[in-house]
């Protein structure tokens, strides 16, 4: 059977389904785990890792799978292999993950911009809760659109939304340490 890339099921982390991934996350979680099993210079970890991405893409069934599913997957595969002290320490990381501001300001309506951020810091608190340690962000213009009702063109308290929603995100991005660069941060949040 041919594996084609993107042949996978979707990750769901939260309320979020991620479609397009690789699988370093996965390595980066196996590595992680033989570290805390003493196990660091354990030498199939890329082995598998492409085992499980085979798995995704040519036997699992699911159109999506949950995260916490599938590290359960992991964990029993690790211990039919012989790893159990590996799988006893891996410890659930999501794949990357954007989030949409455009829907969030949509989801809270027009004008009720504190409720825009709490609802955004409950996401990204949430996300990372599920093992998200890169998180995305787009949509930023848009939910300034949203919020600030900028249907007549972009003002000057257009551009301050912007700038406090940028300012916020990061504030969030110092907090939860997301694993992206400031430089990084600045190329994805559009001007």
């Amino acid at each position: 059977m041919i594996a084609l890339i993107g042949n996978r099921p979707a990750i769901q982390v939260g309320r979020h389904q991620v479609h397009q991934y690789d699988t370093r996350w996965l390595g980066d979680a196996l590595r992680r785990a033989a570290t805390a099993a003493e196990s660091e210079n354990f030498p199939f970890l890329d082995e598998i890792r492409l085992g499980i991405e085979e798995y995704l893409e040519t036997r699992c069934k699911l159109q999506v799978i949950p995260l916490p599913t599938l590290f359960d997957r992991v964990r029993r595969m690790l211990r039919k292999v012989g790893c159990g002290l590996i799988a006893e320490n891996l410890e659930p990381v999501a794949p990357p993950v954007t989030l949409s501001l455009d829907q969030i300001a949509r989801e809270i309506g027009d004008g009720f911009e504190l409720a825009f951020y709490e609802q955004l810091r409950t996401e990204i608190s949430d996300l990372r809760q599920q093992g998200v340690e890169q998180l995305y962000f787009d949509g930023l213009r848009e939910a300034v659109r949203v919020l600030r009702r900028c249907d007549g063109g972009w003002n000057d308290a257009c551009q301050q939304s912007l700038e406090e929603i940028r300012a916020f995100l990061m504030r969030q991005h110092r907090e939860f340490r997301f694993g992206l660069s400031e430089i990084e941060i600045d190329s994805w949040l559009p001007e």
